[in-house]
């Protein structure tokens, strides 16, 4: 059993990584259907109501990722064969697409992006083999020819093991999320540590919080075996699964949100989004005891997190890969392709409200960020063609506002 939590969570880097792509590349079909979604129409009745957000198409990509929104239609947006770029909206004119770079090791899943509080640009590429530039965060600054190197997070990680593993090696890095933080430099979200990592300015790196595993239970409708043929445990066999830390924004209070994809059976409704104190350092976020210390839940019940943006209220959007799950995704079980895009208030009335947006539109998104104007961006699918598309609100609409000067 543990062999094979070991392999699947591995090719979880399959949903997220450039190894598994040649033989899983997108369920073609409903992949392009995603960017048609876009084009001002309502959807399909989102809840009934009349007044629901929409899609509207910025620019056509090929796997979009990492997205930085810098208000004023202005976007960063990295994609699949490594390369980012500056988007500059027009309204509904064709928006102007300006490569800027490339990111070396972050080919076949694009780079993670965040811009510092200076300006200066951050690029974050996932695992790959020593000397070829993955498992690294770079800067880049206009004028640049090209990205320097920052930080080796995999040697980090290597010598600060998860204490919490439980399977493969605990000192594997696979950094995934991207956050500048408001004081300076910019946190790593890693989905093999299972942690958030502070880096500052200077290329120094700190662990700020650790998200121990939590045991569920494996979901019905999986099939009895993995695509190598490998027997899958039964239905309802309880299995601790790694948080697989994906995830990571910063809150207008300075608080740091962490959004979890869940390893292996990834049993849908059992990822969470957690908060970290404002300050806090080496906090753990315990899901047995998830009011306790530095680290508390937000939500829970979300399924296959991927990505997570705050704006200046502290609403929360949350990207998710797949809502049947990335491992339902990875087996090929029908209708998985479908993601979604939630947002996460807290009435005055008390407690967290969850709702889900543009339902039925997204496949399998790949990011979220939210400008400081308010206006949020979300890029799909994480592979092919794709899109990066602006969340529309209409007039009559009561949701969030933009926060226009």
């Amino acid at each position: 059993m543990r062999q094979h939590r070991s392999r699947t969570t591995r090719t979880l880097v399959a949903a997220l990584s450039a190894t598994a792509l040649a033989s899983t590349v997108l369920i073609a079909g409903p992949a392009t259907a995603g960017p048609g979604h876009g084009h001002g129409h309502h959807g399909h009745g989102h809840h009934g109501h009349q007044h629901a957000p929409y899609l509207r198409t910025v620019t056509a990509l090929d796997g979009p990722r990492g997205i930085a929104a810098l208000g004023r239609g202005r976007t960063l947006v990295a994609e699949e064969d490594g390369s980012f770029s500056l988007v500059v909206g027009k309204g509904r004119k064709p928006a102007r697409v300006t490569e800027l770079g490339t990111v070396p090791g972050a080919v076949g899943v694009a780079a993670a992006v965040a811009v510092g509080t200076d300006g200066t640009v951050y690029l974050l590429s996932g695992a790959g083999e020593p000397g070829t530039g993955g498992a690294t965060l770079y800067t880049w600054s206009p004028g640049d020819d090209e990205p320097a190197p920052l930080a080796d997070i995999a040697a980090y990680q290597a010598g600060d093991p998860d204490p919490f593993n439980v399977e493969g090696d605990p000192g594997e890095s696979n950094p995934f999320g991207l956050a500048a933080h408001p004081d300076g430099g910019v946190l790593v979200a890693d989905a093999a540590g299972n942690d958030v990592l502070r880096v500052t300015e200077d290329g120094d790196i700190s662990t700020l919080v650790r998200v121990m595993p939590r045991t569920i239970e494996v979901p019905d409708g999986l099939p009895p075996t993995d695509p190598d043929g490998n027997p899958l445990p039964p239905a309802g066999t309880p299995i601790p699964s790694e948080a697989v830390t994906t995830s990571v924004a910063v809150g207008p209070d300075g608080a740091v949100y962490i959004g979890e994809l869940r390893g292996f059976p990834a049993t849908p409704g059992t990822s969470q989004v957690w908060r970290v104190e404002p300050g806090a350092t080496e906090a753990v976020c315990d899901p047995t005891d998830p009011r306790a210390g530095d680290c508390t839940r937000v939500a829970d019940g979300l399924t296959s997190i991927n990505d997570l943006a705050v704006d200046r209220r502290g609403t929360i959007y949350v990207s998710t890969l797949s809502k049947a799950s990335w491992l339902a995704w990875e087996l090929g079980v029908e209708g998985s392709e479908v993601g979604g895009l939630f947002m996460i208030t807290r009435p005055r009335s008390g407690g967290t409200q969850v709702k889900e947006l543009v339902r039925g539109q997204l496949t399998l998104p790949a990011g979220v960020d939210v400008g400081p104007d308010g206006r949020v961006f979300v890029a799909s699918p994480i592979f092919g063609p794709g899109a990066l598309f602006e969340l529309v609100w209409t007039k009559a609409k009561k949701g969030p506002k933009h926060h226009r000067r």
